[in-house]
């Protein structure tokens, strides 16, 4: 394998700037230029290479396989300066043996190494990608192994029925001493309840990861727009007294509690006999009904809409700097009852998570979603274990091959491109 080198911390000036090296002549490489500290110590070396003074820089070895990848890895902490950083890089690549790494390909050779399985990449790529305190929590908790952890019992349950159920096969034309189907049974059923509340769960994975969708919903001109800016405290849309200024819907993403959530401004509720208007409603209706959470925004506290609130949605009455009733208020203008608005959206999208799974890609999801249906038939055909084992037996392996790809050890090949190409050249 390649000896391959990047900078992997971020371009541009810096204070310090990291040079990683990883592959079998890593040791050697650097120790062209400057003489190499103890493994796993950091040591300060002026770097030469051919008579020229490069940089001072401290200089930290690690040994195969104790490194993020497995491999003979240095890391050289420089100068952030770009000059030297790409003189750096010059010489190594000068260096019989090694090239420049390709995005992602450190943590690839981490995953080859088995020093991480593909959810932990997936989360690594995510903890990089993080915006929210919830998403670096959801992030750090995947890359620990959560998913590969979860996994393994079901695995366990599964590599055992499937090994009674083929035990009768094997042994179709003897007696078998017992009746594997019990036992079959309570496995096959342990797993499938899992599997049930952990995709029962992943929507609410799904949205920390991706970020939560609150929409404003009302009238025209009831002051949506209005309210908006306030939560965005930046003119994100265009406000004005003449109604049905907003025709399509306004999109503005900010942090709420620590979770990352996307506002929509949507067009107001009405007949329209405009049809650029007409369309905006309709969007504004559909995006309502995908959003995580609603705020309607009231003139009077009996008015109604075509689309009614959920048990969980919020209820505000309008420009709360005029108009007072029943329902509590808010004002975009004045900012009025914004605080306690702000606050009811907090503990909403904080009780949707608190029930989070930690199975948050769209790609885990339908992986639960096959297990659980191939253990659905494997259950149905249980009563008829003595007659047909063989569709018993191979529903459990499609389960079982469902769950392995989960975790990026089988039926993932072109799905690592994709994944890999996601991350910077240094990781």
């Amino acid at each position: 394998m390649d000896t391959i080198f990047a900078l992997a911390s971020a371009r541009g000036r810096a204070g310090v700037a990291v040079l990683r090296i990883s592959g079998p002549l890593a040791h050697w490489a650097a120790g062209q230029l400057c003489a190499l500290p103890p493994v796993r110590h950091a040591g300060l070396r002026v770097l030469r290479y051919q008579g020229e003074v490069l940089d001072q820089a401290v200089v930290l070895a690690f040994a195969a396989p104790h490194s993020f990848t497995g491999e003979d890895s240095v890391e050289l902490h420089l100068h952030g300066s770009i000059a030297v950083v790409a003189k750096v890089s010059d010489v190594l690549a000068q260096m019989g043996g090694l090239r420049l790494a390709e995005a992602g390909e450190f943590t690839r050779r981490a995953m080859d190494n088995g020093h991480l399985d593909l959810t932990q990449v997936e989360g690594l790529a995510d903890l990089i990608d993080a915006e929210s305190e919830s998403q670096r929590k959801q992030a750090l908790q995947v890359l620990s192994g959560v998913i590969a952890q979860k996994v393994a019992p079901w695995r366990a349950d599964l590599l055992r029925a499937a090994a009674l159920i083929e035990a009768t096969i094997d042994f179709a034309d003897e007696d078998v001493p017992f009746d594997v189907s019990p036992e079959v049974l309570g496995l096959l059923t342990r797993v499938q309840q899992d599997l049930a509340a952990e995709h029962a769960r992943s929507g609410a994975a799904a949205a920390i990861r991706e970020g939560f969708e609150v929409a404003i919903l009302g009238a025209p001109n009831v002051g949506k727009s209005t309210l908006l800016n306030a939560l965005a405290q930046r003119e994100a849309a265009i406000t004005s007294d003449i109604a049905g200024t907003t025709r399509d819907v306004i999109e503005v993403r900010m942090h709420i509690g620590g979770l990352l959530v996307t506002v929509l401004d949507t067009a107001g509720l009405r007949d329209s006999d405009d049809v650029v208007e007409s369309i905006g409603i309709a969007r504004a209706k559909q995006r309502a009904e995908a959003a995580d959470l609603r705020i309607f925004l009231l003139q009077r506290a009996d008015e109604r809409f075509d689309i009614q609130p959920r048990p969980d949605d919020i209820v505000r009455l309008a420009k709360g700097d005029v108009v007072q009733g029943s329902i509590p208020s808010v004002s975009g203008k004045t900012g009025a009852g914004l605080d306690a608005l702000l606050a009811e959206i907090a503990h909403k999208l904080e009780g949707k998570t608190s029930a989070a799974g930690v199975f948050s890609r769209q790609r885990h999801i339908q992986a639960l979603g096959v297990a659980q249906a191939a253990l659905q038939k494997a259950i149905a055909a249980l009563p008829r274990a003595t007659e047909a084992p063989e569709v018993i037996a191979t529903e459990i392996r499609v389960a079982l091959n469902a769950l392995e790809g989960i975790l990026g050890h089988i039926g993932v090949e072109d799905l690592l491109g994709e994944i890999f190409s996601s991350f910077c050249i240094g990781k």
